[in-house]
């Protein structure tokens, strides 16, 4: 297929909770609008409806690779102490256990071993978001779980050997968070440090393929880096969007400053017309 028939990756910030759905009240009510505005527009920036979605949470971690291979994926109400009304939330979008297969066919000759869920259900990294981008539920989802090693260069390798579902008109999002220190939040020297990264973390991701895979492999040696991201697990997502994009060169396509903090998304390659 074209190059114009190749979608893009994604990766996405997905928010505090179910924040998007509920009046907001740690920190100022508009908190998290523009970034739902954001979400809310992202379908029209990919350009063509995917066939499905395939998703990597920072909320899901396994010894082994795993994927949902549920036919209609129950909610995850994995989030506490938010309202009522965030628990009964609905998103009814259906799964594809033949996609499932296919993803873990295509781990295993990468020599990741891989494994269907059939309960597994979607976490709030991925219905949240979802619930803006996508809100009809019509497309079906898959997820991808993280390696409980953290390692990034397993998910870089991950990412690459799913390059080729781009062609296939499967969507690829990365969900986590570029800046995730719970105590970082709302504390006014914070910004600065977050903008530190997030310039570092922008450049790289602009870089040619190569060197763009070699900075995020060390990661950890950016600056600030440890700082904003204490457990990678909302950063590696990021690893897997990458290596999904061979060598399409990235861009930052959202950007906002969040409890006091930078957090910004960013796409490989071209959208669709």
């Amino acid at each position: 297929m074209s190059e114009h028939s190749r979608f893009p990756t994604l990766y996405i910030p997905h928010g505090g909770g179910p924040c998007f759905f509920m009046e907001w009240k740690m920190g100022p009510p508009d908190t998290w609008d523009r970034m739902a505005d954001w979400l809310g527009g992202l379908s029209e920036q990919v350009g063509r409806r995917p066939e499905a979605l395939l998703i990597v949470s920072a909320h899901w971690e396994t010894a082994t690779l795993k994927v949902t291979g549920n036919k209609q994926p129950p909610l995850l109400f994995d989030y506490y102490g938010f309202p009522d009304h965030t628990y009964r939330l609905e998103y009814d979008a259906p799964g594809s256990p033949e996609l499932a297969e296919k993803i873990c066919q295509l781990l295993s000759k990468s020599e990741l071993p891989c494994d269907p869920d059939p309960e597994r259900g979607f976490d709030h990294g991925v219905f949240i978001p979802l619930k803006l981008i996508y809100p009809d539920a019509d497309i079906p989802v898959v997820c991808l779980s993280l390696n409980q090693s953290l390692d990034p260069s397993l998910h870089l390798k991950v990412g690459q050997s799913l390059e080729t579902l781009r062609d296939q008109g499967i969507l690829i999002i990365g969900s986590g968070m570029s800046y995730h220190n719970m105590q970082g939040f709302m504390k006014d020297a914070e910004l600065a440090v977050s903008n530190q990264f997030d310039a570092w973390l922008t450049e790289v991701c602009e870089e040619k393929f190569d060197a763009r895979n070699a900075q995020l492999l060390d990661w950890s040696h950016g600056p600030s880096a440890r700082h904003c991201h204490p457990r990678e697990e909302h950063l590696l997502p990021l690893m897997v969007a990458a290596g999904a994009a061979g060598t399409d060169r990235g861009s930052k396509i959202f950007s906002d400053q969040v409890m006091g903090v930078r957090v910004s998304a960013f796409q490989f390659g071209d959208s669709l017309p």
